[in-house]
């Protein structure tokens, strides 16, 4: 994996269908290519372009100003995305981040879905909350399919992969914890959203959630719902938790 701030070229040769060992992944499509380029244009090895793109030389132009290789080859467009509406690929290193100690987080315990993750990074960027800390097992971040989920916003928040909840805890120990489970003590609403200076929200994975231990980690919240269903989607739960308390608590 590299630090942020390399960037290396890369051979079409060298361009291979995603692996989770390589060192560098891909964007598939333009919105979040885009995104890549304006955001981190220092990761990015080469942006590939179809011909029936019809916004090449807005791209050109933008790549031109940043350094950045494009190329036009709809050979391996089409062998890097199995979508037939994917006209744009950037190609870029793997990166690794630190989280800020002064800034609220969510947690994330072994989220094991792809697509939830990076529908989950596209939700906390859009509630103003930049640092995911996510626990092992978990799902590949760098994954092109979390990467198209999250709609780019993957490249304007920081992450970072905690091998135990208990190590995170420690190093942000300023943080409080609100655990979300089905049996959470305390019911969010809009009105009782408790304040914080700093917090973490911590939710589990999406089969089984956080297990009994959390109720004794911090405070544990409970989403209120209907009978009719026996939990909420993670990726909802998430929206909620991370609306609720943003609101509640904008610094």
């Amino acid at each position: 994996m590299k630090n942020e701030g390399n960037k290396n070229s890369i051979s079409n040769q060298q361009i291979k269908p995603y692996k989770k060992d390589a060192d560098y992944s891909y964007t598939l499509g333009a919105f979040p290519t885009f995104e890549l380029i304006n955001a981190k244009p220092e990761i990015v090895r080469k942006v590939i372009v179809h011909s029936s793109f019809t916004e090449q030389e807005k791209l050109r132009s933008i790549c031109s100003k940043k350094s950045i290789g494009i190329e036009l080859n709809d050979k391996l467009i089409n062998k890097l995305s199995d979508k037939e509406n994917c006209y744009v690929a950037g190609i870029f290193d793997k990166y690794e981040c630190r989280l800020e100690a002064n800034k609220p987080h969510i947690v994330l315990v072994n989220p094991s879905n792809m697509g939830n993750l990076g529908t989950i990074i596209r939700t906390a960027v859009g509630f103003g909350i930049y640092n995911l800390a996510i626990i092992r097992p978990c799902a590949d971040i760098f994954n092109p399919k979390t990467v198209r989920s999250s709609m780019g916003a993957l490249f304007r928040l920081k992450f970072a992969l905690y091998d135990s909840f208990e190590s995170y805890r420690q190093e942000f120990a300023g943080h409080e914890i609100f655990t979300f489970m089905l049996n959470g003590e305390n019911t969010l609403t809009l009105d009782n959203c408790p304040k914080a200076e700093l917090y973490s929200l911590v939710f589990g994975n999406e089969a089984s959630g956080l297990d009994d231990s959390f109720l004794k980690v911090g405070t544990s919240i409970m989403i209120p719902q209907s009978p009719y269903v026996d939990s909420l989607n993670l990726t909802i739960a998430v929206g909620i938790g991370a609306y609720v308390f943003s609101n509640q608590n904008r610094q």
